[in-house]
């Protein structure tokens, strides 16, 4: 039976939802409802997604694996490049294994892309949504502290650190700065992977403290999907939103090669696989919509972890009426 605090974030998730609603609708989005159930989920290396066995009681289909999507976004792009324009979308989405105090395996997400627009033009929408809904839930003003910082990947490590990933060019030298620095690199050697040691151990604790810090410009290795930064192509135009060191949302400026789309899908399934995760189809239908699509920017946010900091509570499962501890 949901305790009081439960109770309570239903109320504020209701504000939440109406709140967000009424601002993408008056900026001139439209709210769009895609499949749950896909035939191909994202390649995300570290994302597993949950396999659902599809058994045609008739002769029409075949029996196949579909999966619970981990993101409605392959589903939101195709939209995009047959001419939808500016949308929006509050879904649930399926990750497995993902049970912390900051993680639920089921968990509802906003996503939203905006056509002839790229990363920062979806980084001030989603400012002026969350203003809008931390006014709306009766929040403590945190998210109305506009504008929110912007800050490089680069600045953020150098900052916290004193490593300068440009002068870190591989995982060699990355590593042997990081432990100079403290960091506890394990056996890890590739760049992405001692990255990922350093900034979880020093940087990301430290970011959105004071106000809403949106990450910019990560390393190009670590955006599969994003537009790599014209006149630099060392980073791409890949942003994440974190706030009293929480990661709240993960955006891009949007690839819209085709060619390239398929390498670094293809790159990402050899990944999968020397790692001995599920290996997923291509999706051919994705594939297809990138190279269609208009330049066009959009963004992923955890609307759970938003609720959470507007409510002030320490646990995803506070703002669950049914929290995946109930049957894990």
């Amino acid at each position: 039976m949901p305790n009081p605090v439960q109770w309570r974030s239903a109320a504020g998730r209701q504000a939440l939802y109406g709140a967000l609603r009424r601002f993408f609708t008056q900026l001139g989005y439209l709210e769009v409802d895609t499949p749950l159930l896909i035939p191909a989920p994202g390649m995300e290396p570290h994302i597993t997604a949950f396999e659902a066995p599809f058994v045609p009681e008739t002769d029409v289909g075949q029996r196949r694996t579909l999966y619970l999507h981990t993101s409605p976004e392959y589903a939101m792009k195709r939209l995009l490049a047959d001419g939808a324009g500016p949308i929006f979308q509050i879904c649930k989405v399926f990750r497995n294994g993902e049970v912390s105090r900051t993680h639920n395996p089921e968990f509802t997400m906003l996503e939203f892309y905006r056509p002839q627009a790229d990363y920062h033009a979806i980084m001030a929408d989603l400012e002026g949504a969350l203003a809008e809904a931390d006014r709306a839930v009766g929040g403590d003003g945190f998210f109305s502290r506009t504008p929110y910082e912007r800050l490089s990947v680069r600045d953020a490590v150098l900052r916290e650190t004193g490593v300068d990933l440009r002068a870190c060019p591989d995982g060699a030298s990355l590593k042997r700065a990081a432990e100079a620095a403290g960091v506890r690199t394990g056996d890890a050697t590739s760049f992405d992977d001692v990255f990922f040691h350093l900034f979880l151990q020093k940087v990301e604790g430290k970011l959105g403290g004071e106000r809403p810090t949106y990450l910019t410009e990560y390393p190009a290795s670590m955006a599969s999907l994003a537009r790599l930064k014209p006149g630099d192509p060392t980073v791409a135009e890949r942003t994440e939103l974190y706030a009293r060191g929480l990661e709240l949302a993960n955006g891009f400026s949007e690839l819209t090669d085709a060619v390239e789309q398929r390498a670094r899908l293809v790159e990402e399934q050899e990944f999968r696989r020397n790692a001995g995760r599920a290996v997923y189809p291509l999706d051919e239908r994705f594939l297809d919509a990138v190279g269609r699509m208009p330049p066009s920017a959009g963004i992923a946010v955890g609307l759970d972890r938003i609720l959470m900091l507007l409510l002030g509570v320490e646990s995803i499962s506070d703002v669950l009426l049914f929290p995946a501890h109930e049957f894990v």
